[in-house]
């Protein structure tokens, strides 16, 4: 494979992850990409401890490293009351130091979400998390109505990023989500592709 397309994400319960997953498929399906999924600890006001290096299950955890050799990026949170989770904001202003001399600029980067409610807030979600990627010069990547589950999906999807609606609690992807996850991979590798 001659690239490679960083899929960087927060679950709690799993739904994120399912969607990471399937991304990560979509990237994969031309054979040109490779998909590295990667996550971050979880943060707590709560609490002082210090994450472990290496989490007990699940990929590895993201370093600044992840992102300055890959590709593009594709990075996803589950809403919190219209925003992105602590975990992933956490780590995204971690990153003055890439900001600075433009590490991440001109990298396609595309944002997916998950919300227990159709009205979640997945948009927002959505939007919040492209913030940040701006400000790194990354090139923004959605779905195009041309992809036809976007019209006809009743869960998840949108044109700003992948999403996924959990509300039944099994973390199980629709139909049309799967489609709409793998569509956003395949074009974010295929940009990634090109620019390389």
């Amino acid at each position: 494979m001659s690239g490679r397309v960083l899929v960087l994400y927060y679950s709690r319960h799993g739904s994120t992850a399912a969607l990471a997953k399937e991304i990560a498929r979509g990237i994969e399906s031309n054979g040109k990409m490779q998909a590295v999924i990667r996550t971050v600890p979880a943060v707590s006001a709560e609490t002082q401890s210090v994450a472990p290096d290496i989490p007990d299950e699940g990929p590895p955890y993201a370093t600044h490293e992840d992102l300055v050799s890959c590709d593009a990026l594709v990075m996803g949170s589950p809403t919190r009351f219209g925003n992105m989770a602590a975990p992933l904001k956490y780590f995204l202003d971690s990153t003055s130091a890439l900001w600075l001399p433009g590490k991440l600029a001109g990298k396609p980067a595309a944002v997916f979400t998950s919300t227990s409610t159709m009205h979640g807030g997945q948009e927002t979600t959505l939007v919040s998390m492209m913030l940040p990627l701006l400000h790194h010069g990354m090139l923004l990547v959605g779905i195009p109505y041309t992809e036809e589950a976007l019209s006809s999906t009743r869960t998840g999807g949108t044109p700003y990023g992948a999403s996924h609606l959990a509300s039944d609690g099994t973390g199980k992807v629709s139909d049309e989500e799967r489609t709409l996850a793998r569509a956003l991979g395949a074009r974010v590798a295929g940009i990634a592709q090109r620019l390389k």
